[in-house]
């Protein structure tokens, strides 16, 4: 049999971690993440990070694997998985990997481009503008200088300071825009690859949503949040959950 990499997708609370659990036990492997914010042992609550039942049932990889003071991006995540997946498929026939954040899953399943090494007083400067200034200062500067990337990135692409922040420093850094390190050719992977993308009708997805939402605030959310405060110009914290509590607080 071809080794074979399952990859189970799908939007925020539809189910993706009880299903990608019951999939591994029946098919006896582990699972590896691919989520951009699960990976850091800080970030708990907000991130939706599999509870300790629930990672007892099968042993996952990428769950509070690091920490915020890393900069994790999809080019060290494609090497981390890769590296993963062929030790695991030494000792299974297949994995489970679960997903979260497309990005990371479009650079293992295709890989990624090297693009230039970046100054990091030039991505220190854009972060303290936009803690400063606001998303709506980086939205038009993107907007302004890299206009085709603008165009082409979804309404989820345009509210995500993170992938925003990255366009900004790479268009200033390089004067290219950044779909130009875009990969041209996809890579071939040595295992098959089976996404399987999980859906409901929009209304009950809303409905999870909310209650998930409400389920965190009781867990516990403010406190966390209010915690990791002093820690708010990483990047790992310029994401949805965590910056929405700024104007509260």
């Amino acid at each position: 049999m071809t080794p074979t990499v399952y990859i189970v997708v799908g939007p925020t609370a539809v189910g993706k971690t009880k299903y990608a659990i019951e999939l591994a036990q029946k098919l006896q492997t582990e699972i590896i993440s691919a989520d951009a914010r699960q990976c850091y042992q800080e970030l708990n609550i907000g991130v939706a990070r599999p509870n300790n039942e629930e990672l007892a049932q099968v042993k996952h990889h990428f769950i509070a694997s690091h920490s915020v003071q890393e900069k994790i991006n999809a080019g060290l995540f494609e090497q981390y998985a890769l590296a993963k997946t062929d030790e695991l498929l030494a000792k299974f026939e297949s994995v489970v990997m679960v997903g979260g954040t497309g990005l990371y899953i479009k650079a293992f399943v295709e890989g990624m481009d090297e693009i230039p090494v970046i100054d990091p007083a030039l991505r220190s400067q854009i972060q303290e503008d936009l803690s400063s200034k606001g998303i709506d200062w980086l939205q038009a500067q993107v907007k302004a200088l890299d206009p085709n990337y603008w165009a082409i990135a979804d309404q989820g692409e345009q509210q995500n300071t993170q992938r925003l922040s990255r366009a900004l420093e790479v268009m200033i850094g390089t004067g290219q825009s950044i779909l130009s390190f875009q990969q041209q050719t996809k890579k071939r992977r040595s295992f098959n690859i089976q996404k399987i993308g999980l859906e409901m009708p929009r209304a009950h997805l809303y409905e999870r949503i909310n209650q998930r939402v409400v389920q965190m605030v009781n867990m516990g959310l403010e406190e966390e949040v209010s915690a990791l405060r002093p820690q708010f110009h990483l990047n790992a914290l310029q994401t949805v959950g965590y910056q929405e509590w700024l104007p509260y607080f």
